[in-house]
């Protein structure tokens, strides 16, 4: 009973839910912004009513996932005070300042162009009003480098100096955090995941309406759209993923040693990549895999020579470095979280490649289990994303601050196990209706479809009779 109450457990239970959950919204929230900017531009430009009816179909589920991304949102910045105040006091100045940052300038940057964008129809200028669109779309992207910049500071700690007296690290070069070798690289992989996610939803969309036959003049753009983004992204994604391991095997070698489950340090052709690897049940040493020579030497350090540190080896350099315990993650999630983002993602390209296959030259299939696929098909990327996500940070493990904080000495002293329980059970229920909330409203709006926009006015090139957005 006293393990289920363990404090620390708990915490990290409640954390990796909320944040899963709510990193959901994120990448949605980014790709849709992007695409629903890029459509009213094509509305802008041609002045194809087509395009517009995609904006504000696009639109309309943009709003209604930003809305839900920043309800979800507001309880990650709560949990760092309820259940993890010895980390808040330990590298709150330094972690703070990006969360800062991100809240004051990029979160209401973004908000007062949404605001302008929903309420600006036919009260703005028309060029102005796609410019708030645009705007709100750099918003989301520049909220995902602030967040990201805080989480490389946990990844990589830089731009700090220790208070011995106070015994916390304070923040010396906010530009060092910003500039972090870890954000730099995370940053262009997660938006281009994003693009992926944003992709995978609309590619489902559109093929829901063509399986019906229905508003075929702009679902056929818009699966096209889908389609050669999820391609491009996924493109981006893998080359931007290959300078994120650099990263990796740079600053935490351990994240790197454990995704690959290699115990031992390797070389050359010693060093490859496993498909597939069993171990002992303590993680010590491994008992069967599948791997090709030369691949992990290459992915790590772009040499066919290059050697990566072992699980053990990096065990013993850690136990002299920071004293007696164990400094490696849970090896089976971190080796198969990694190898589930890898598939998924690349599962998700290899569906959007058919698809442009099969739809060449405006063709649409016949075959129903065609549609199926790319309807069903959306959860990969996002899925991908997520688990993505979990190798990151149980990949860091047992680190909160890599080799600066355990994750068992920042749970706060004074919450008991009985307290973040309860939290526990009613953040996960009332995320639960959260969901079917959010599942239901997008449908809806999917099922509805694009509206109608009306046809613009001979001199003035408003649109009549109905030319707000919602």
């Amino acid at each position: 009973m006293n393990d289920l109450l363990d404090p620390l457990l708990l915490a990290r239970w409640q954390f990796g839910i909320t944040t899963v959950y709510h990193f959901l919204f994120v990448p949605i929230t980014i790709g849709l912004a992007t695409a629903t900017a890029v459509f009213q531009t094509a509305w802008y430009r041609t002045g194809k009513t087509e395009y517009l009816r995609i904006t504000r179909f696009l639109g309309n589920i943009f709003l209604i996932n930003f809305a839900m991304g920043v309800v979800t949102g507001i309880v990650q910045e709560f949990q760092f005070g309820m259940n993890w105040s010895e980390y808040s006091r330990f590298v709150g100045d330094v972690f703070g300042a990006p969360l800062a940052l991100e809240g004051l300038l990029a979160f209401f940057f973004e908000a007062t162009f949404i605001g302008l964008w929903i309420f600006g129809w036919d009260k703005l200028p028309r060029g102005l009003h796609l410019a708030t669109i645009w705007a709100t779309a750099a918003g989301t992207v520049i909220s995902a480098y602030f967040i990201l910049a805080a989480n490389a500071f946990m990844q990589n700690p830089v731009g700090y100096e220790m208070n011995a007296e106070k015994g916390r690290a304070e923040l010396v070069d906010i530009w060092a955090v910003l500039s972090n070798r870890v954000v730099l690289a995370a940053f262009p992989h997660t938006i281009a995941a994003s693009f992926m996610v944003a992709a995978g939803l609309i590619i489902s969309a559109a093929a829901w309406h063509l399986s019906r036959n229905q508003h075929l003049d702009t679902m056929r753009p818009l699966l096209k759209f889908g389609l050669w983004t999820m391609v491009g992204a996924g493109i981006l994604t893998t080359f931007f993923g290959d300078q994120l391991s650099l990263a990796m095997v740079a600053t935490q070698p351990m994240k790197m040693a454990a995704a690959e489950a290699t115990y031992d340090t390797v070389c050359g052709a010693d060093a490859s990549f496993s498909l597939f690897t069993l171990g002992t049940p303590d993680g010590s040493s491994e008992l069967f895999s599948i791997r090709v020579p030369y691949l992990l030497s290459l992915l790590s350090t772009h040499s066919f020579d290059g050697c990566v540190e072992g699980i053990n080896d990096l065990q013993a350099q850690y136990t002299e470095l920071y004293g007696p315990g164990d400094y490696s993650p849970i090896i089976w999630v971190t080796y198969w979280a990694f190898r589930w983002m890898i598939g998924l993602g690349l599962l998700h390209v290899i569906i959007a490649v058919v698809g442009l296959w099969v739809t060449r030259k405006g063709r649409l299939p016949k075959q129903r289990w065609i549609w199926k696929v790319a309807i069903w098909s959306f959860p990969l990327s996002i899925a991908a994303m997520s688990v993505g996500w979990i190798f990151t940070e149980m990949g860091r493990q047992p680190w909160i601050v890599f080799s600066l904080l355990p994750t068992a000495s920042a749970v706060s002293p004074n919450v008991t196990g009985l307290e973040v329980l309860i939290s526990l059970v009613v953040f996960t229920l009332a995320y639960g209706a959260l969901a079917v909330v959010e599942v239901r409203l997008i449908l809806r709006a999917i099922h509805k479809g694009p509206p109608d926009v009306g046809e613009p006015h001979p001199e003035t090139g408003k649109l009549e009779p109905a030319s707000t957005v919602y």
